[in-house]
Parts: structure tokens; C-alpha cells; sequence
């Protein structure tokens, strides 16, 4: 086991491509903190890897953890689920400080800068990210350089998951908004856009044609939205280096009156939780949802008409907000060698791989995986594709990403904006102070390892 070949890019499995969403029994195995191994015998070389991938994603994320073990039975990887959001944050960062890591984690790009690069994780290998056929031109620039740090590489790039549009066909349909070719025709800016919503909500009889997640403790959706849409305009939160507040107010402000308008005019239903805004598109009482390419599953077993749609352009661009998951090899203080190069091919195998990710719904940052026969096979996942080298990130301070105070701290500001209990002049300003109070905080994982 001393040389470990490259990775070659396999045939996609048969169990990941046509029997995922069937594979309800292995949602059991998932449950928090639970330790899946995919090989046995104690002369395999032991690779452990920690994720928070549930659900569909677990389910899609274990079949090619043992597909990758079928092929490589010398090796055996320990996989280990743990909780989502911050609990898992916060185990990585306590183990990499005490240098008693897993060997690889998935992690949330926008969570890279603020848990240590260099002491909570280490930079990665790039002579054996070479060594396996991984090159920084095959990935999705945006996100490639996302991934480094003052221009050290510390996390290898899977996928982006962007915010998209989901949309009924029938209702779609019976609106005229439906091209020859069965597909959702393309609006441009806000006219166009708010004209095919006017035509969706008198084709469902009056009903809100859009959904998202707008109300709740918690929410998230309005800073999804918002994000989309102030960057397709050019704006910015942050400076590079994350010390001073750059948001353009008037720009902020465009976005933000546009979500009131949805809201004033019916467009959406501004009382809508999270799982009522995928319950509302789900049950035909919605033409539009605005959310996340992760429910595409969730769409699928139920057998609704449906298909997805980048976010719309609205104000110039066609941007949208998106994070990504990517591969960290957190802080250990003694790196066995072979574990080290057996790592990188568990590593290099997802990534090639990554048509099997997809059919979760999100979009591989490996570009050769988007010109792969089986994934343009995927509907309708492979239709969003190109955001890919458009994704909207989150600025890289510790405070933001998935799960974070930021999403909940504008989600909360701007969420009675599209209500109309507060203006958007009102709602800019309790975003800007929450951020000025996030700057101000200390960063709450360790900083040094110990």
C-alpha cells in the first residue's frame, strides 16, 4: 500500500443513478453521529471521514462512499455522520485545534475563512491533488479561488447549491408561460418577471403564485432572495479583507422593494414558513418556488409536474446566491503518509464522480462532470447548470455561510419587508447594524491549535 495509483473516473453506479431515490432504508443509517464502515479487515489502510450530509444527500453520499470501496478494497473508509449546522462546525474546530482529526470533512465553502485555515485545517496536498488528476482549470473559477485563503489552497471544490427556480409545468401551462419546448421561457428584469407572476396567480385563480421562504423563526429565505438579487446588480457586503461594510444603499435598497412588491401585490405569500413554501409548490398551490436545488428529490418521489429553472435576472445579472461543498482535511499534528495518499484518491474519486452527486440536485465544480453523458441525462438538474461560474458567495468572515448568524440576521431584517410591516428603508438599516455587531464580535472557534 505504499503506492497508491490515481484515481480513474469510473462508470457511474448503477445503484447511485437508478436506485437512489428508492433507497429509503439507507436514510435509517444516518441518523446524528452514527459511524458507517464500508470495508473490513485490519490490514486496510483506514481513511476517516466526516460529513452532515442527511437525507437524500446521505443517502446519495453513502452509496458512493461504498461504490469507492468496492473498487478499492485495500482501503477502508470510516464514514461518520454528525449533526448539521453548527454542532458539526464546532467538533471539527475542537478536534483540528487538538490535532485529533478525521482525515477528511465535507464542509460549507463559506465556512473556510473563519474556522481556522492553517490551524484548525491544514492546506491541501497539491502535489497529490496532481498526483489524481485534479487541476485548478477543471473546476469553476469562482469557486476555485473561493477556496483559497491568502493564496493557499485549503479545501477541494464538489459542488455549488444555488438558489433556483422551481416551477409547476402544468400551471405553467395553463399561463402561456411555457415555450415549444415544454420549458419555462426566460424573463428579463423586474417588467417581464412580474408580468409572468400576474399571469401564474390568474391561472391559480388568484392564489400567490410564488413561494419561498419568507416567515419563521429563523428564516433564511429573504437573505437568499436578497443576496440573488443585490448581486445581479453589482453589489457588494464586504471589503476583500472583511473589515469594512461596502453595501451600496441604493442598490440594497432596488432589491429590497422589489421583494415588497411580490408581497403588496400577492405575488408571494410573505406568512409562509420554510416548509410551507415547499408544501404550497408541492401541492399545486404555487406555480414558482424560490429555495434551493436540494429538493429536487423531494419533488421527484412525489411525481408532480415540475422542473427547475436558474433564479431569474432581475436587475442586470444573472447571478444567484449559492454555497458550495467542498473536501477540508482538518488540523492533525502527525499526518501518516499513506493515509495522507489514500485520502486524496477517496477525495479525487468523489469529485470525477460527481454526476452520481447530482442527482441530489446540485451542480458539480467539476467542469468536466457537466459535459458527461449521464449527467445531461439528468432532468431536470443538468438545466441550471451553467450558474456554475455565476454563483453569488457569501463574504469570507467567520459569521457567514450555511447555518450562520448572517442569513438569520437579514432573514429577520428583511423578512416583515415583504409583509409590509416595515419599509425597506427600515429593514436595510437593521441588516447594516446586525453586521456592524457581527464585525464586532470575536470569532467563537479556537484560533490556535492546542
Amino acid at each position: 500500500m505504499d503506492d497508491i495509483p490515481p484515481t480513474p473516473h469510473r462508470t457511474p453506479s448503477t445503484i447511485t443513478r437508478r436506485n437512489l431515490l428508492g433507497g429509503a432504508l439507507a436514510l435509517g443509517l444516518l441518523g446524528s453521529g452514527c459511524s458507517i464502515p464500508v470495508g473490513l479487515g485490519s490490514s486496510q489502510t483506514r481513511v476517516k471521514y466526516w460529513h452532515f450530509l442527511g437525507a437524500s444527500d446521505g443517502v446519495i453520499m453513502n452509496g458512493m462512499v461504498g461504490a469507492f470501496a468496492k473498487e478499492n478494497p485495500a482501503l477502508f473508509v470510516e464514514e461518520n455522520v454528525l449533526q448539521w449546522g453548527e454542532p458539526f462546525y464546532t467538533k471539527v474546530a475542537m478536534a483540528g485545534a487538538g490535532g485529533r482529526s478525521p482525515d477528511v470533512a465535507t464542509f460549507h465553502l463559506a465556512r473556510l475563512s473563519g474556522i481556522g485555515p492553517g490551524q484548525i485545517l491544514d492546506p491541501i496536498n497539491l502535489d497529490l491533488l496532481a498526483e489524481n488528476g485534479l487541476r485548478a482549470e477543471d473546476f469553476s473559477p469562482p469557486i476555485w479561488e473561493r477556496a483559497h485563503i491568502d493564496g493557499v489552497l485549503y479545501a477541494v471544490p464538489f459542488d455549488a447549491h444555488p438558489m433556483v427556480q422551481y416551477y409547476n409545468t402544468d400551471i405553467c401551462g395553463r399561463a402561456g408561460l411555457l415555450g415549444g419546448d415544454g420549458k419555462l421561457l426566460p424573463t428579463k428584469g423586474t417588467d417581464q418577471l412580474l408580468e409572468s407572476l400576474r399571469k401564474a396567480k390568474e391561472a391559480l385563480g388568484g392564489k400567490p403564485p410564488l413561494a419561498f421562504d419568507a416567515l419563521g423563526l429563523g428564516t433564511v429565505g429573504p437573505w437568499r432572495v436578497w443576496s440573488s438579487l443585490y448581486a445581479q446588480s453589482g453589489g457588494t457586503l464586504l471589503s476583500d479583507d472583511g473589515t469594512q461594510i461596502t453595501i451600496d444603499d441604493a442598490k440594497a435598497l432596488e432589491a429590497l422593494t422589489f421583494m415588497r412588491t411580490l408581497g403588496e401585490e400577492g405575488l408571494c405569500d410573505p406568512t409562509t414558513d420554510y416548509g410551507a413554501s415547499v408544501a404550497a409548490f408541492q401541492n399545486g398551490n404555487a406555480a414558482f418556488l424560490w429555495n434551493g436545488d436540494w429538493e429536487t428529490t423531494t419533488f421527484k418521489l412525489t411525481k408532480m409536474p415540475f422542473s427547475m429553472a436558474r433564479f431569474p435576472s432581475v436587475f442586470g445579472g444573472a447571478s444567484a446566491q449559492a454555497d458550495c461543498h467542498v473536501f477540508v482535511v482538518p488540523h492533525q499534528r502527525a499526518r501518516d503518509p499513506q493515509v495522507e495518499r489514500a485520502t486524496y484518491r477517496f477525495i479525487a474519486y468523489l469529485v470525477k464522480n460527481s454526476a452520481d452527486w447530482a442527482v441530489a440536485g446540485h451542480v458539480p465544480a467539476y467542469l468536466p462532470a457537466l459535459e458527461q453523458p449521464e449527467y445531461l441525462a439528468l432532468q431536470p438538474q443538468s438545466e441550471y447548470r451553467s450558474v456554475i461560474t455565476e454563483v453569488a458567495l457569501d463574504p469570507q468572515v467567520w459569521f457567514a455561510g450555511s447555518a450562520s448568524r448572517l442569513w438569520i440576521e437579514f432573514g429577520e431584517a428583511f423578512s416583515p419587508v415583504i409583509g409590509g410591516t416595515r419599509t425597506p428603508e427600515q429593514g436595510l438599516a437593521l441588516a447594516k447594524d446586525a453586521l456592524r455587531r457581527l464585525m464586532e464580535a470575536p470569532n467563537p472557534f479556537p484560533e490556535e491549535p492546542r
